[in-house]
């Protein structure tokens, strides 16, 4: 409960002077200023002697140079590609994928068991459908590398393209939840060959820390429904688009009658609240207020105004809250070492 409190109390004093972003436009909170902290390549699967066709000529290192930036391995794998395969820079990179993954599996099974406490939520959106993931590794150092968050990236937008593929008539919201073992199995993409197994090998192979593609969720809606969305320590990447990375993720899922221009505020606030009082149900409109104890949203004191419950903050606002999912990273961790 102090860890919420302490939460709380942050979302609130945020809330006044340095509003968040949810999903798409706006300013962003400025908690976690992370930039691109990239690691060092991995070590090279072999140690060579340069074949013939790798001469000092201008051609071949403009060759090799393509193959790094491509790929981002190191030199001395890339040569070692270029030689293997006659200098055709096609199926070196094939090679170079290849090669990473087994070793990515190799040292996937080493590290396996070894605790991934830390991590991202990934929030992304496209149209109708909202999809949240969590995605964990060892240290909180290896969260702000940008291949992780790469990796995040990958997640959600397998997931995204997964509800995407589910041909449904809405008539009302639909939402779905995936496991460890169901989001493993996902196709990793447009462009990318395999699962998000493999794409996780390849991560842990480059970053050399066990690492679990822990769930997602997703939602759908029809006309006449809103997700509002909010990430707590929320950070952005040029190269990520539009996905919102943080350790809490919440989506509110609202109905309303009516075409209103705040939206996405009302949406982000909605969202603060469930990420700082963690409900555990919706709730009725007619349930009596509660204390801080209480579990059903409406009827929790409103985070950011505990004077009027939740109910009481929305129901002026002509929309209706209808379901929510909330991510915290890591958690379910602890009690599951203790069982």
């Amino acid at each position: 409960m102090s860890l919420l409190r302490t939460l709380r109390l942050c979302l609130v004093a945020r809330a006044g002077s340095c509003p968040v972003s949810a999903l798409g436009p706006g300013p962003v909170l400025p908690s976690l200023q992370v930039g691109p902290l990239l690691l060092q390549s991995p070590q090279p699967w072999h140690i060579f002697h340069a074949g013939p066709w790798l001469s000092s000529s201008a051609s071949s290192k403009e060759l090799l140079m393509k193959l790094r930036r491509r790929t981002g391995y190191s030199f001395v794998n890339c040569k070692k590609a270029l030689e293997t395969c006659g200098g055709d820079l096609k199926q070196a990179e094939s090679w170079l994928h290849k090669q990473a993954q087994k070793e990515g599996w190799s040292k996937a099974a080493r590290l396996h068991g070894r605790k991934t406490k830390e991590g991202l939520i990934g929030l992304l959106q496209e149209g109708n459908t909202t999809v949240l993931v969590e995605v964990n590794c060892e240290t909180d150092f290896v969260s702000r590398n940008l291949k992780f968050q790469q990796l995040v990236q990958q997640v959600a937008l397998g997931t995204l393209l997964h509800c995407q593929s589910l041909k449904d008539q809405l008539s009302t919201y639909s939402k779905g939840f995936l496991n460890s073992s169901e989001l493993s199995e996902l196709p990793a993409g447009r462009e990318r060959e395999g699962c998000l197994k493999d794409q996780l090998a390849l991560a842990i192979g480059k970053l050399g820390e066990n690492m679990t593609l822990k769930r997602a969720a997703w939602v759908k809606v029809p006309a006449g429904f809103y997700v509002g969305s909010y990430v707590h320590g929320a950070m952005h990447s040029p190269s990520l688009h539009n996905l919102v990375l943080g350790k809490y993720g919440a989506l509110v899922i609202c109905e309303t009658s009516e075409q209103k221009a705040d939206l996405e505020d009302l949406g982000r606030r909605l969202g603060q609240h469930v990420v700082g009082m963690a409900p555990l149900s919706v709730g009725s409109l007619d349930d009596e207020p509660g204390g801080e104890a209480e579990t059903k949203m409406l009827s929790q004191p409103y985070l950011l105004d505990p004077s009027i419950t939740l109910g009481q903050y929305v129901q002026p606002q002509g929309v209706s809250v209808v379901d929510f999912v909330r991510f915290e990273c890591g958690e379910g961790k602890e009690a599951a070492e203790a069982e």
